[in-house]
């Protein structure tokens, strides 16, 4: 693609975006103006109006780029429905309750439901066409596949519907692909995968040369250097590399979060709580939660606490498991719900109030289960460098079943670039899967017998 087509199609991607955001503004700002501006206990001048719709398109802005609700070419129209659907119920809901603070009582629910209704509509509406136009105006970029470790990408490309994106016409060795270099010439994307980094070094300096998009997986060793600083020194520019030292006044806020936030959830699931313990103890009088150790920062060994969702003797002999999903016939009738909706993982609030682990960090393994990864892959220690969290980077952007060296990828991605920002943007996509089944897939019931995690 040359400079002026990539111009053209950043352009306009910008424009069909922001047609998205004044459709769902102008619903907003006849139901306001409606509904509720003349009710104010304040009379609002015409700024203060204009500054209320200012604030409900930056919360949409926002939070919507944090769900990638606008991004009309790497995700399915579904995805995109649903992201902007999330972004908008917690913008209305925010901006509702902006709305009683003004009129100091409770305002009509209604108009509400029904902007969010009309605002479901354009959502489908403009996922629809916008994904349409986006296909049609610009044809799937001619994709070039160089390996050395074959991950089946091309098989990925077509499992996630990308194949109108990415056209895959070449998959070659990364060997023939250094010998030969101009077989790229032609390619408008590359994906190298598993290639080595001298090798990988050169095809990526002759992407960019010749404006080539290139997509690689990160090495561990990359990932390092994503956290390096900056040192001038000797007139050069030098990479200080060093172990996780985050600023004192980042680990206080954060400190701070972790107790207010879990403090509310703790009050407002409460009667979830409730209700999740009768149901347990009624359907097999087994005990309510689950505890087992598991690791921390630097090693430190805690006792995590979970909703127990499977049978009391699911580890009897003393193998641990992970479990093969729908078909794992330890879990009870009670656990597949609980573990649908993450409401399992809600008794893990106790432990953040408690300091064993934080609200975002990597997951806390096992020890004999992190033993055994280490074995196989002596970096899955730098894991350590930080808390455990009840959610993260590889909870996220993984699944259950994604393979320890992807998780690890991914934890040292967030350790590299860890901030409040990042802490903030992983909480809100941890909103965004809670009702994805495809991010809970149990791993195969082969891999499950191998000793890797059990709940």
């Amino acid at each position: 693609m040359s400079s002026r087509s990539r111009m053209f199609h950043d352009l306009t991607i910008r424009a069909i975006k922001l047609l998205n955001i004044v459709l769902m503004i102008i619903p907003f700002v006849f139901v306001w103006y409606t509904f509720y501006a003349d009710k104010l206990w304040v009379i609002f001048y015409m700024r203060g109006h204009w500054m209320v719709i200012a604030l409900y398109a930056l919360l949409y802005v926002f939070i919507g780029r944090l769900y990638d609700a606008f991004n009309m070419s790497y995700y399915s129209r579904g995805e995109m429905i649903y992201s902007q659907l999330l972004s908008l119920s917690e913008v209305n809901v925010i901006i509702y309750i902006v709305a009683w603070l003004l009129i100091r009582h409770m305002p009509a629910v209604l108009p509400m439901l029904g902007l969010m209704a009309v605002q479901i509509v354009i959502a489908v509406i403009w996922a629809y066409c916008s994904q349409a136009w986006y296909y049609y105006t610009f044809p799937a970029n001619k994709t070039v596949v160089v390996y050395d470790i074959k991950r089946g990408i091309a098989g990925l490309i077509e499992k996630y519907n990308l194949a109108k994106k990415f056209k895959v016409v070449a998959t070659i060795s990364a060997d023939e692909c250094i010998k030969d270099l101009s077989v790229l010439d032609d390619a408008d994307t590359v994906f190298l995968v598993g290639v080595h980094s001298h090798d990988r070094n050169t095809v990526t300096k002759h992407c960019l040369m010749h404006n080539i998009k290139a997509f690689l997986i990160p090495h561990i060793g990359d990932l390092i250097l994503t956290g390096s600083k900056r040192v001038h020194m000797f007139h050069l520019l030098l990479l200080k590399v060093e172990r996780y030292n985050p600023s004192f006044e980042y680990l206080v806020i954060k400190r701070i979060g972790d107790i207010v936030l879990s403090l509310i959830a703790v009050i407002l699931f409460s009667p979830v709580m409730l209700v999740t313990a009768i149901c347990i103890k009624m359907e097999d009088h087994g005990p309510v939660l689950y505890k087992q150790c598991r690791l921390t920062k630097d090693g430190k060994k805690f006792e995590i606490y979970k909703f127990r969702s499977m049978k009391p003797d699911a580890e009897k002999d003393g193998v641990a498991r992970l479990s093969t999903g729908d078909s794992d016939d330890r879990i009870t009738k009670v656990g597949r719900f609980i573990r649908r909706v993450r409401i399992d993982e809600i008794p893990q609030l106790f432990n953040i109030i408690k300091g064993d682990i934080s609200i975002v960090g990597p997951r806390a393994e096992r020890p004999e289960l992190a033993e055994k990864y280490q074995k196989e892959l002596p970096e899955f220690v730098l894991r350590l460098q930080v808390k455990a969290g009840l959610t993260g980077y590889a909870q996220v952007y993984g699944k259950y079943n994604t393979t320890p060296y992807d998780k690890l990828i991914m934890d040292l991605m967030y350790i590299a670039n860890a901030s409040i920002f990042e802490d903030i943007r992983i909480i809100f996509a941890t909103i965004k899967i809670l009702f994805m089944p495809d991010s809970t897939e149990g791993v195969a019931s082969v891999q499950a017998s191998e000793g890797d995690s059990d709940e």
